[in-house]
């Protein structure tokens, strides 16, 4: 007899059922935790900040030294110095021609005879091509004697092909043939953060190299040269270091080792290189022609600051404002006004007045450029014509007489009607009408705003500020809190300033 009831057998299979389902839920618990399914609370919460991708080992630094240093050498210098120490005898008796005979002129001649001396310095250098070595200027400069010693312990005497004082780069050359050389680089593609070593001879000790990381592009008023774009590093450079080469991972020649940082006299963490890019037009010049030909526009540029953005109607502070433009020059002939900002160079966006500068003085005289600029909130393009870039030297100076002041928001000021005296004393324009700022009173929004006595105030937003008189005038209509353009030659150079009470 089967003792089986009906119920225990569905029971039993509806537990089986629920343990099943349990051990269900519990497998997708774990599966959508661990990754393997999703869930709704993965897809619910942030997604994490992606990770840096891994760059792998570090590079070879050891096969890199291996092919770049052999391209490096040592350059020593010499100038004889005549110096005026000693000179002829000052005791009236050696001036009696008595005592002149009695010693003889041989006697005399000792003290009349300027004393010598030798200047040395040390340097480093780069082999390019056919014997031609990239230096600093200040390594060689006045340099009476060039010597160059190579990595294999032969010597030369240099001859200089050509010096760029503005980039602080020399070009020298050797009799020597089949020399290594360092690959050019393309230092506009480098990146904050990558390895690059420095090779040279810090303190004359050759063939040295340090590592480091680019810590900076772009560098510029620095004061070292004319013309800066430097790449800033912190691959120990030293005196010595001067002329020698930066490179990449790559070993590619990416900069000319050119200045350090430093209130000790040696290294502090900051380097600066002249970039390849700039280096290899500076000496394809000098060697082509002996001389740097660099582009030209023919205008006065100045930094646009934020206030400087907002009067000119820009939605930020890039580019380059137009001060001055001389009369026959490139901008000119193409449109460019006084006022304009330049924001590009065929599409390629200026961020700066320096970046602007540097990149014309790249370009080759007669090359056909496309600008755009912003002219009364507007942009327009104007077709260029790339010109040789002409020497230039502005005078100044610096009288002290009162004139009459203003209120408002040109308080502080004290200027007088533009007169020959005046022009000749600052180095001003003579031809130009506009009134001089003879006093600036210290903690004023003027000071603050940075004009500066001897500046020949030429226009107030935009208004022309022909004599005194209508100085006045513009200055009384002028509202307490209201911003200020002013248009000023200084020292035969326009530029804009921006006046915030």
């Amino acid at each position: 007899m089967d003792d089986r009831k009906p119920g225990n057998g569905v029971r039993g299979i509806f537990l089986a059922l629920m343990l099943i389902g349990a051990g269900m839920v519990l497998g997708f618990t774990l599966a959508s935790d661990l990754g393997w399914l999703p869930s709704s609370r993965a897809q619910n919460e942030s997604k994490p900040a992606e990770r840096p991708a891994l760059l792998g080992a570090a590079p070879n630094f050891v096969e890199v030294s291996k092919a770049v240093k052999p391209a490096v050498v040592n350059i020593s210098t010499t100038r004889l110095i005549k110096g005026e120490e000693g000179g002829a005898p000052t005791n009236p008796f050696f001036e009696d021609p008595f005592f002149r005979r009695f010693f003889g002129d041989e006697f005399y001649r000792q003290f009349e005879a300027p004393r010598q001396r030798k200047e040395q310095s040390l340097g480093s250098g780069v082999i390019i091509d056919g014997g031609y070595i990239v230096t600093n200027n200040h390594v060689i400069a006045k340099a009476d004697e060039i010597k160059v010693v190579l990595s294999d312990k032969r010597e030369f005497k240099g001859k200089l092909v050509g010096t760029d004082p503005k980039s602080d780069l020399a070009v020298i050359k050797i009799p020597a043939s089949n020399l290594p050389t360092i690959p050019w680089g393309d230092s506009t593609r480098l990146e904050v953060g990558e390895y690059v070593l420095a090779v040279g001879n810090p303190f004359g000790l050759n063939q040295t190299i340090t590592m480091g990381i680019v810590s900076a592009v772009g560098r510029a008023n620095v004061g070292i040269a004319d013309y800066e774009d430097f790449i800033q590093t912190d691959a120990a450079i030293n005196p010595g270091n001067s002329g020698g080469a930066l490179v990449n991972v790559k070993g590619e020649l990416i900069g000319i080792n050119t200045a350090i940082f430093t209130r000790s006299g040696g290294y502090m963490g900051i380097g600066f290189a002249v970039p390849s890019k700039m280096a290899k037009t500076v000496i394809d010049s000098l060697i082509s022609k002996g001389r740097v030909v660099r582009g030209w526009l023919g205008v006065t540029i100045q930094e646009v600051s934020p206030e400087l953005a907002k009067q000119f109607g820009l939605k930020a502070a890039r580019g380059a404002l137009v001060s001055d433009i001389l009369e026959g020059s490139p901008a000119e002939k193409a449109g460019v006004k006084r006022g304009d900002v330049i924001i590009e160079i065929d599409r390629k966006p200026m961020e700066n007045a320096v970046h602007l500068r540097n990149v014309v003085a790249g370009l080759e005289v007669g090359a056909k450029v496309q600008l755009k600029a912003i002219r009364d909130k507007k942009e327009q393009l104007f077709d260029v014509t790339i010109g040789e870039q002409p020497k230039d030297l502005a005078k100044g100076g610096e009288p002290d007489e009162e004139g009459a002041q203003a209120g408002g928001g040109l308080a502080g000021l004290t200027v007088h009607d533009i007169s020959p005296e005046f022009a000749q004393r600052f180095g001003l324009p003579s031809e130009e009408e506009g009134v001089v700022v003879t006093r600036v009173e210290p903690g004023s929004a003027a000071e603050d705003a940075g004009v500066q006595r001897g500046d020949l105030i030429l226009e107030i937003n935009r208004r022309a500020v022909p004599d005194v008189k209508e100085f006045q005038r513009i200055a009384r209509g002028l509202g307490k809190d209201e911003s200020i353009l002013l248009l000023i030659n200084r020292q035969g150079q326009t530029l804009f300033i921006t006046i915030t009470p």
